[in-house]
């Protein structure tokens, strides 16, 4: 007997989001979620090497979800590397072949396409590495209890 589990979109958006982030934990990266870029859009993963490297990962919840969003050129400019990250369940042969690809679940992930590397321009690295470090920074003092 086959039992097949259906996820709504926001658990399966959820899932994906953090196993994306625990992938880049994994690859050596420090991961910041929903990261507002200088452009007014929305990283769903924004992750900082140990080298000060850039990598955005846009995640698709569906093929919905990505036929609807193209948007996703967008992110380039501010980072050295762009993933899509999805569910291990959504078709692959829909998504572009130009950003790299992560397959995700909430465990963990696993790079299936490496992400061509665009290195960023010295002085917008170091504005988004400053802009990174406020917002990681700020994110923990909010997170803290008062006291």
């Amino acid at each position: 007997m086959s039992i097949d589990l259906v996820f709504s979109r926001p658990q399966t958006t959820l899932a994906v989001t953090r196993g994306a982030a625990r992938l880049m934990i994994d690859l050596g990266y420090a991961p910041l979620l929903e990261v507002c870029l200088p452009n007014g859009r929305r990283a769903d993963v924004m992750a900082i090497g140990r080298r000060g490297d850039i990598v955005i990962c846009e995640v698709k919840s569906g093929v919905e979800d990505y036929r609807v969003d193209r948007k996703w050129g967008e992110y380039a400019p501010f980072c050295d590397a762009f993933f899509f990250a999805v569910a291990p369940e959504f078709p692959q042969e829909v998504l572009s072949e130009a950003p790299g690809l992560i397959v995700a679940d909430g465990f963990g992930g696993a790079v299936v396409r490496e992400a061509p590397v665009t290195p960023l321009a010295p002085a917008r690295r170091k504005a988004l590495t400053l802009a990174f470090a406020r917002l990681g920074a700020l994110r923990t003092l909010r997170d803290q209890p008062a006291g």
